[in-house]
């Protein structure tokens, strides 16, 4: 008799394993960090390693303390780390940092079982815990050493006019945020290596965004088919990080074709209503956790019926 092995998820087909993936969007992480460094200075770099390596070291630590297996080396550690790093505004206090580490890895990932089990990113639920307990420092973005809101602050409907912000600054990234999120370019040039690499499929990303720049176009307060207005929402904030880097997660993400659509115009309809409607300017990483939740549902009415099965019901109900 054989034995069948069993893992957690992700499920690689061929000769890809979780470390040449996680290594995969590594290298499309790193355009974007490296903007960010450029953009914000050396306490952007200071907060990007410190994401990384801590994130390994209390991984490792947990899992050794535990008598698990240590698993720091296919690398998921050190991506949760880098993204929780780019979600960060540069003058975020380190220690403050060192607690969402410890919640993105204890909490949400190794609590519930390690990689394959965590039932949000854990990246995006260690930044929503720091965006409410500490509110204050996750919304101080500084840059050139002065304090001011981000374009998204602008934009809002009723918010406070703070500056119109030029969409070629938000689409290259001249403009105050967190440290990954405000170059629209160099994120999409990580994202075209992972499409490339079929590492992720283009289906959940662009979907997203075009749900939500159409429900922008036609139905935003005030600005109803202003089409530059929903380009600077497009660029704005962390849609294009969130789409490509966080919503295409393989374990927090839908599998079934039509999962992913459906999560997808989810995505869309949640973070249009936040951003429009909801009390910040932003809505990407709640609107995606929401979404995390909801996988589980998704997937039960989105599996494709096997084929015959219709007819095999409709027989059964003749013989009733």
């Amino acid at each position: 008799m054989s034995l069948l092995k069993v893992s957690e998820s992700p499920h690689v087909r061929g000769r890809k394993s979780t470390q040449t993936i996680m290594r995969d969007v590594l290298i499309a992480l790193t355009p974007g960090a490296i903007f960010g460094i450029y953009n914000f200075g050396v306490n952007a770099l200071i907060r990007l390693l410190v994401g990384v390596f801590v994130c390994i070291a209390i991984e490792a630590i947990y899992q050794a303390a535990m008598k698990k297996k240590v698993t720091v080396s296919d690398l998921s550690a050190a991506v949760t780390g880098l993204l929780l790093g780019m979600n960060l505004p540069s003058e975020f206090p380190i220690w403050m940092e060192v607690v969402g580490c410890a919640f993105a890895i204890i909490v949400v990932k190794q609590l519930f079982g390690g990689l394959g089990q965590n039932f949000m990113n854990p990246a995006l639920g260690a930044r929503c815990f720091l965006m409410l307990a500490y509110t204050a420092q996750m919304t101080n973005y500084v840059m050139d050493g002065v304090s001011s809101p981000t374009p998204l602050a602008f934009l809002k409907p009723g918010g406070e006019a703070v500056g119109d912000p030029s969409l070629w600054d938000m689409f290259f990234g001249s403009v105050n945020g967190v440290i990954g999120e405000t170059s629209v370019i160099f994120l999409m040039a990580g994202a075209v290596y992972l499409l490339v690499r079929r590492e992720i499929s283009p289906k959940i990303p662009f979907i997203y965004i075009g749900v939500f720049a159409g429900m922008v176009f036609l139905l935003t307060p005030g600005h109803n088919f202003d089409f530059m207005y929903m380009l600077k929402e497009v660029c704005g904030g962390g849609l294009i990080l969130g789409a490509f880097f966080m919503a295409t997660d393989y374990v927090t993400s839908p599998t079934t074709p039509n999962g992913k659509i459906l999560f997808a115009v989810a995505l869309g309809v949640i973070t249009f209503i936040f951003r429009m409607f909801g009390g910040s300017a932003e809505g990407v990483s709640y609107a995606i956790i929401f979404c995390n939740i909801l996988v589980p549902f998704i997937e039960k009415v989105t599996i494709p019926k096997p084929f015959g099965w219709e007819k095999q019901k409709k027989e059964a109900k003749g013989h009733e």
